[in-house]
């Protein structure tokens, strides 16, 4: 157990851990010793972690206002904790008398002393209020995204990845760099599963913990070695009787790690089988741009609405065989009408431009989730970029980077996009669904709730005309026959 815990104490979800930061700043600014200036970082370090997470999701700027506001602080306890480290080490290697731990534990002592006063500084500066209220704000944001769902199960995934790499790395190259990062990799991938994945937290958390402590133990004894590397007071002898001794602990927790992670029952496997993967995966991630658009766009329903009638639309014109189905097309469909309306957030962050311009900056910039890469989201930024508005152009700066046939595939993409906003352009729901019938040399779509005279109508009807050139067919608008529409 981590100094400091509390076993009786629900330790889950960003006011808590928010609100202990407020607890641990009183309890370290009594003497700063080492144990609550641990709890302290512990308190800071579950916050950020948090919101590096939530970060991948919602775009809410308050969540980097809330890492910089804890950034000061929490360096300055960082190199308090490193020394008051290195002199806990120093204690538990040395023998009585030993002239070397004496020396190196004055020389900590007093480089303690230094930085306990930088700290009170830091902490004198760290506004409580502000932290306060930027936690207040984004707690209530936090709800929004259910834990265990598929959201953070796809966050730690990468994590995960992200960790795995790291490991490869270290065992290559076998440095002490290397070492560190795959520590820290391990580090935020234990944060994310202990913050968004409780029930998997509760079987991994003692894996977890030991890895992370014997590399944090690898890393705080190469710190030490170095540090003995460099004082030219320590005789030869006696500082090759403490690399000895270092390489002996350093080694025991490479062991440990070892002995864990490789092998065919690594605990690697073991994490990775219970997260998702294959078509769970792929659910995983548009669930995860859906989040994300879920932040910024004013109308949810509607985007499903579209969502639903443009995917209709696509096996519709699958099966009458104007297009040929392809997965890769259908899901760059879907993921454009999960986030065709993103650009009217209130919270762009776009530029200026009319909302379907905003919204191709802001998808194009987006990290691909897992499964797809930056070319597919590019065409998700080029379809909504194109969902209403100007007609597209091959040459327009938009399509810049795909090749030609990319450019002709997205084509009948952007038509139905086009069309299926159009069904439900006011908003109302009033269509609900939508069919496609090909007979006598025509396409006829069929709207579920359509009036034959509308202004709903005339929309879609002038919506359809990019449809009508990329399938080479006229098309007809009708209203669903009422057999039909009691069927569906």
């Amino acid at each position: 157990m981590l100094p400091g815990s509390h076993p009786q104490e629900k330790k889950a979800g960003l006011a808590h851990w928010a609100n202990r930061v407020l607890e641990e700043c009183d309890k370290a600014s009594a003497g700063f010793a080492a144990d609550p200036v641990h709890d302290l970082r512990v308190a800071i370090r579950r916050c950020r972690s948090m919101a590096d997470g939530f970060l991948s999701i919602d775009p809410d700027p308050a969540w980097k206002q809330m890492k910089r506001h804890a950034k000061p602080l929490f360096s300055s306890l960082g190199e308090l904790r490193d020394t008051q480290v290195m002199m806990e080490w120093v204690a538990k290697l040395s023998q009585p008398g030993d002239p070397v731990g004496e020396s190196l534990s004055a020389a900590l002592g007093q480089k303690e002393t230094a930085l306990k006063l930088a700290a009170q500084d830091a902490l004198a500066r760290f506004d409580r209020k502000r932290w306060a209220s930027l936690n207040a704000h984004l707690a209530k944001r936090t709800g929004r995204i259910p834990l265990e769902g598929l959201v953070f199960q796809h966050l730690a995934l990468e994590r995960w990845r992200e960790a795995r790499e790291l490991h490869r790395r270290a065992l290559r190259n076998r440095s002490q760099v290397g070492y560190h990062q795959l520590r820290i990799g391990i580090k935020r991938f234990r944060y994310t599963v202990e913050n968004f994945l409780p029930q998997r937290h509760e079987k991994w958390a003692k894996d977890l913990r030991e890895l992370q402590d014997a590399l944090g133990d690898v890393h705080d004894l190469d710190v030490l070695r170095a540090l003995i590397r460099v004082r030219a007071d320590i005789p030869a002898d006696e500082r090759l009787r403490w690399q000895k001794r270092i390489a002996e602990e350093r080694q025991k927790r490479l062991d440990l790690y070892r002995h864990k992670m490789l092998g065919k029952h690594s605990v690697w496997q073991v994490w990775r089988s219970e997260l998702p993967g294959g078509h769970v995966l792929e659910k995983a991630a548009l669930e995860k741009l859906r989040s994300w658009a879920s932040f910024l766009d004013p109308d949810v329903a509607h985007s499903a609405r579209v969502t639903q009638i443009a995917l209709q639309l696509y096996d519709g014109l699958s099966r009458c065989e104007v297009l040929s189905a392809r997965v890769e097309h259908r899901r760059i469909l879907e993921a454009a009408a999960i986030l065709h309306e993103v650009g009217k957030g209130k919270r762009v962050g776009g530029g200026g431009g009319a909302h379907p311009k905003r919204g191709y900056r802001m998808v194009v910039r987006l990290r691909p989730p897992l499964g797809w890469s930056e070319e597919e989201m590019h065409c998700v930024a080029v379809l909504v970029r194109y969902h209403r508005g100007a007609l597209p152009l091959a040459t327009n700066s938009s399509f810049v980077g795909l090749s030609a046939k990319r450019r002709a595939e997205l084509m009948p993409l952007i038509a139905i996009l086009r069309l299926a906003n159009a069904f439900d352009e006011a908003h109302d729901g009033s269509i609900s669904s939508v069919a496609i019938e090909r007979k006598n040399g025509f396409l006829v779509v069929y709207g579920k709730g359509l009036r034959r005279i509308s202004r709903g109508a005339e929309r879609v009807a002038r919506a359809r005309y990019l449809l009508e050139i990329t399938s080479r067919l006229p098309i007809m608008v009708r209203a669903m026959p009422a057999r039909a529409a009691a069927s569906s």
